[in-house]
């Protein structure tokens, strides 16, 4: 561990030495561009220039990189780390927060559709990416719920000029799996429109030969996303975005030594209307409707193909939204006001239930001067089924020159309890525990109790008062550093959540199996530090450098430890452990880091992207039974993977790409049964 570390400080260091040697070299300087963005502020702002830790993914590293699914591009960036959740898909988890925390959005619209909290990224096809902007921190005063921990928005292409251009392209991969992609952008004067196509197709992977279930089934996919732009003037413009996803999988399961064999099917559209008014030069508006429903319906059947269980999740939103931006001298007031109405009806839920809430947010960008930007704004949400939230946030970025500035900020986030913490009502029928949204446990345990099935209840338990949502105080401070060829970013965070919403007994059944409902009472904290670094050493050849160091812990436990600090060892020996044993909360690794190459060879137009990727050992659950991860618990091992991908332009307009993603076929089946093998792939591409 020692060795590894000392690795990527001395490339650290090496970064800076060059840059110190050759800052004079004004003839080879190959200064970055500066990108905008606008999710960070919901208005167009210079990356460097913001007072937040953001990061961009643009078109031309994921076309690089060879990936084709969302999931797989924010895997390769640091401080984003998925792991696989008890809903058996990857979520993402920033700053150390988990997948629930954070808010997904394409083209600034939310996604629906979170089973046990998780949204499945792959079923987004990275195919007409523009860029992916990602806001890490409390982003709750702009976004509200699910923005605790941060927000991805996926940016797709969209025509700027006239044109008539697009591109097609088809990649093979291991375990039979194919992507094939079609891209059309059109330009007419006051008309023009985007249509994306996409489908993909895979055969699963497993790597568990002894079981008659893979880790991954097989499944299909397509997307298809048309966009109309209509400028009716240079000041009245209209956009009508649609999305259409439609997947198809095998299903598969073992209970009880029976295997069981059905299907799955995913439907999911997304609508939008939004009329962009500009009234005068200091005064833009924008009018925003928008409607989305996720599908998931499953069977499963018997060897005897008689249906053995079938589930459903059916969810919808609807959203109309209203902003204004008026710019004041150097400074912008932007304001907006929405409605959230939502409904979901799903298996183990007594009805379909609703939830609607109100909101509006308003954002000050403040620059007195030109070194000094100062953010300040708040969001008001009233929520159906629980307190009203205010969610205020200030950030700050002083600019001592145009290479080295400091920023600064401190929001407030929360996390509204969802459907499921609410209104589940959901009994295991081989082992007999059953789950209870808050909502409905009172009513539940009554009939429990009335049927003669209950036991006892645990005291001083009762459901009262509503459910509270978890809240966050967000802390982050950085610094943004750019001379000649070098970039670097680097940022401290920390983060206090309250009010954590999680499991607990609240009765015993007569078969001596527990009743589990939701509730508020632990809080969390993570905090850490992220480093980010680019330097260019030619226009051919530039090394990138990425570092996070976390730790995550549970508060209750720090502050009363002596509940958990006496553990069994294999031998069944009882024995004490100190406060400093204490690893932290499960799933979460205090090292991991990127190194990322990327080679050019102009005579041959060929690009060579190769990127190594470290995560250290963590936890999965509680082995040795005093209720928490400790250092004698069993542990993940720490690995390394790498990607490999290189490019080749036969012509202006048609590209080969060939590589591999884990190119040294690491794999922990027992462990990471979501990690596939080495998988090769080849691609090619046509632009017109």
């Amino acid at each position: 561990m020692k060795i590894r570390i000392t690795l990527f400080t001395i490339a650290f260091f090496c970064q800076i030495s060059v840059a110190q040697e050759l800052q004079k070299d004004s003839i080879q300087t190959n200064e970055l561009s500066e990108v905008k963005v606008i999710t960070a502020t919901r208005t167009e702002r210079v990356l460097s220039s913001l007072p937040l830790p953001i990061t961009i993914i643009t078109s031309e590293a994921i076309i690089k990189s060879g990936v084709t699914r969302l999931n797989e591009i924010l895997n390769e960036q640091t401080g984003i780390i998925l792991v696989p959740d008890e809903s058996g898909f990857e979520g993402i988890q920033m700053q150390g927060l988990d997948a629930a925390y954070t808010m997904i959005l394409i083209d600034g619209l939310p996604l629906v559709g979170r089973s046990s909290g998780v949204l499945d990224l792959s079923r987004i096809s990275v195919g007409n990416i523009e860029r992916i902007e990602i806001v890490k921190g409390a982003s709750s005063a702009l976004y509200g719920s699910e923005a605790m921990g941060g927000v991805i928005n996926v940016i797709t292409k969209r025509p700027v000029k006239d044109m008539f251009a697009g591109g097609l392209s088809y990649r093979y991969a291991t375990f039979n799996t194919s992507d094939a992609n079609a891209n059309l952008l059109w330009k007419k004067k006051k008309f023009s429109a985007n249509l994306f196509a996409n489908y993909y197709a895979t055969d699963g992977f497993d790597l568990n030969k002894s079981s008659v279930l893979k880790n991954v089934e097989g499944y299909y996919n397509t997307t298809i996303q048309p966009k109309l732009y209509y400028d009716f003037s240079e000041n009245l413009k209209l956009i009508v975005s649609n999305r259409f996803f439609n997947q198809k999988s095998d299903n598969a399961a073992e209970i009880e030594s029976q295997t069981y064999n059905g299907e799955a099917k995913e439907n999911e559209w997304n609508s939008q209307i939004k009329l962009e008014h500009k009234w005068s030069a200091k005064v833009y508006s924008e009018y925003e409707v928008y409607a989305t429903n996720y599908k998931n319906d499953s069977f499963l059947n018997d060897e005897n193909n008689i249906q053995f269980e079938k589930t459903y999740y059916d969810q919808w939103l609807f959203r109309p939204e209203v902003r204004t931006t008026f710019s004041i001298k150097n400074d912008k007031l932007t304001a907006g006001v929405g409605l959230n109405y939502e409904t979901l009806d799903r298996t183990y839920f007594e009805s379909n239930v609703n939830f609607n809430s109100q909101y509006v947010f308003v954002q000050y960008d403040y620059n007195p001067s030109g070194k000094l930007n100062i953010l300040a704004g708040f969001r008001y949400d009233n929520h159906s089924e629980y307190a009203s939230q205010l969610s205020p946030k200030l950030a700050v970025n002083y600019k001592f020159n145009n290479n080295f500035s400091l920023k600064s900020s401190i929001g407030y986030g929360y996390k509204a309890p969802d459907f499921r913490q609410l209104y589940f009502d959901f009994t295991n029928p081989s082992v007999g525990y059953t789950v209870l949204g808050y909502n409905v446990a009172e009513a539940r345990l009554d009939q429990f109790e009335e049927q003669g099935q209950l036991l006892s209840r645990v005291a001083g338990i009762n459901f009262d008062k509503p459910l509270e949502a978890e809240s966050s105080v967000n802390f982050n401070f950085g610094t943004y550093y750019k001379r000649n060829k070098l970039r670097m970013d680097i940022n401290a965070f920390y983060n206090l959540i309250s009010n954590l919403i999680d499991t607990q007994v609240v009765a015993q059944k007569t078969n001596s199996q527990n009743i589990f409902s939701y509730s508020n009472f632990d809080k969390i904290f993570t905090y850490g530090i992220e480093y980010n670094s680019t330097y260019s050493f030619t226009k051919e050849f530039s090394l990138s450098l990425g570092y996070q160091y976390l730790i995550a812990k549970n508060k209750d436990v720090v502050d009363n430890f002596e509940d958990y600090q006496y553990v069994r060892n294999s031998e069944l020996q009882t024995f004490k452990i100190s406060k400093s044993d204490y690893f932290g909360i499960y799933n979460r690794s205090k090292h991991t880091a990127n190194l990322k190459v990327l080679y050019t060879i102009p005579n041959i137009k060929t690009d060579i992207n190769l990127r190594v990727f470290y995560k250290s050992k963590y936890g999965m659950f509680d082995s040795n039974g005093n209720g928490i991860l400790d250092k004698y618990d069993k542990f993940v091992n720490d690995y390394f993977l790498t990607n490999l991908s290189i490019s080749k332009s036969v012509t202006d307009k048609v590209m080969l790409q060939a590589g591999a993603n884990n190119l040294f076929d690491y794999t922990d089946p027992g462990q990471i049964p979501s990690l596939a093998g080495r998988q090769f792939f080849a691609r090619i591409q046509y632009n017109f």
